[in-house]
């Protein structure tokens, strides 16, 4: 099976893509990738046949101020850019990342099935679930279940909005305003990260998180004898700030962490840090250096935290925007972490303390990572998506 991936460069979103990919050809698929400049070189040495995705670079008509416009119409703009690629590759499928929304309309351009990818639990909203992104839990009660439907609707006039944006945007390149969907949604995460929903989409199939490791660099670990605190600040441009800043200088073994403590620091990349002789700052494999870990402290993007899980390290998360808010607060629901915001060095060293002091967070982040015997194969159910009716 020919399978073109379709995501935009941002690593939350490339780097699940990138292991897809992998997935597929481990299974004798041809995939390729179409993702931004930035990302080519990493896939391609990681074995990805890898091409440009065009038109990521905003024109001087778009409105990024407005979500919604920033979406869909942009994403219309790419799907004529690429659709003509896209026809050369010949795919039998079109994976499609679930904000590079331009890969599922290339492929209704050119009648080629898709599916969506989401690296993330299902994010759709709901009629049983307070709004994504409020982090708030199911409401208990009848008091419960009315403020859930009160903030519903009070968020459903931004989401009616989008849905008008996105049927002008499909119109605009020749697509019916309301086209047929992804045949399946393929929701990358742990089953102990997803809610519980009385609306759970057919199409949508849990298949565990996609991670891939951009290098094969191990980074070492500081000598001592106490616990090993990983800190992995967030790629996202919504992540909190500082976080590794403030680690390095409020952590320190025999004051604030235990005798023989050790940190470090894992990042993409970052300003020169000053590192005290008990951390460590550089870019490595971070399941590597998750298997050493017992506490990591991160800003709540999706592959971090179920990366974390995987490993049953316990967290203590500091989230920025996006969708941060909410996975922190599904952490914190499932005992596996601690949650601070705003951050303080007073408050990040008291959450580090509780969770190194209490057995309890790393037995839930086990019991979390352990979910994920639940989920399908991504590439069974990517083929099981062509035997749909077209």
């Amino acid at each position: 099976m020919r399978v073109a991936v379709v995501a935009g460069p941002d690593p939350g979103h490339a780097f699940p893509a990138i292991a897809l990919c992998l997935r597929l050809s481990a299974h004798g698929d041809t995939p390729t990738l179409l993702t931004g400049v930035e990302r080519l070189a990493v896939a391609r040495a990681a074995g990805v046949d890898a091409i440009e995705l065009l038109g990521l670079s905003a024109a001087e008509t778009d409105d990024d101020s407005d979500a919604g416009a920033k979406i869909h119409e942009r994403a219309a703009r790419m799907a004529v850019l690429n659709a003509p690629q896209l026809t050369e590759l010949a795919p039998d499928l079109v994976v499609s990342d679930a904000i590079t929304a331009c890969g599922g309309m290339a492929a209704e351009l050119i009648g080629l099935p898709w599916v969506e990818l989401n690296p993330h639990p299902l994010y759709l909203p709901s009629k049983g679930l307070p709004p994504i992104g409020s982090g708030l839990a199911p409401g208990v009660g009848w008091r419960g279940r009315l403020r859930d439907a009160v903030l519903r609707a009070l968020s459903a006039r931004s989401y009616r909005r989008g849905l008008r944006q996105r049927a002008a945007a499909r119109r605009g390149i020749g697509l019916p305003g309301a086209g047929p969907g992804p045949r399946r949604r393929l929701i990358a995460t742990l089953p102990a990260l997803e809610v519980p929903r009385p609306d759970w989409p057919a199409e949508a199939v849990l298949v565990g998180p996609l991670h891939f490791e951009p290098t094969a660099t191990t980074l070492p670990i500081p000598p001592g004898t106490g616990p090993v605190v990983v800190v992995a600040p967030s790629t996202a441009t919504t992540g909190a700030h500082g976080v590794a800043e403030v680690a390095l200088q409020a952590l320190t073994p025999g004051e604030t962490l235990p005798d023989g403590a050790r940190l470090v620091v894992s990042r993409l990349s970052g300003p020169e840090l000053a590192a005290p002789p008990w951390a460590v700052v550089g870019l490595g494999r971070q399941d590597e250096l998750l298997s050493h870990a017992d506490l990591v402290i991160c800003g709540g993007g999706h592959g971090m935290v179920s990366k974390a899980l995987l490993a049953g390290v316990p967290l203590v998360v500091v989230p920025g925007g996006g969708d941060q808010w909410e996975i922190a607060n599904r952490v914190v629901r499932q005992g596996c972490g601690e949650l601070v915001r705003p951050l303080t060095a007073d408050a990040l060293v008291a959450a580090v303390q509780r969770v190194l002091g209490s057995a309890s967070y790393r037995e839930a982040a086990r019991r979390a990572g352990a979910t994920v015997t639940q989920v399908a194969d991504p590439v069974r159910v990517c083929h099981e998506s062509l035997s749909d009716q077209a």
